[in-house]
């Protein structure tokens, strides 16, 4: 695992696509803004286990 120290504003880029940028960091809450190409999910781990659970009706 890569760990990163960022500041508020500072990026992190992902391959050729995807960059995290820093926005918000208030107490010990981090808010983070994702850009990726439409082709690339983006979730929160809750959510994309949750997906993952889901039966896929009709594939």
């Amino acid at each position: 695992m890569l760990c990163l120290t960022r500041r508020i504003g500072e990026r992190i880029v992902i391959g050729d696509g995807i960059t995290v940028q820093v926005l918000q960091i208030t107490g010990g809450i981090v808010r983070l803004g994702v850009v990726a190409p439409a082709g690339v999910p983006v979730d929160r781990e809750e959510i994309r286990k949750r997906k993952n659970k889901e039966p896929r009706h009709g594939l």
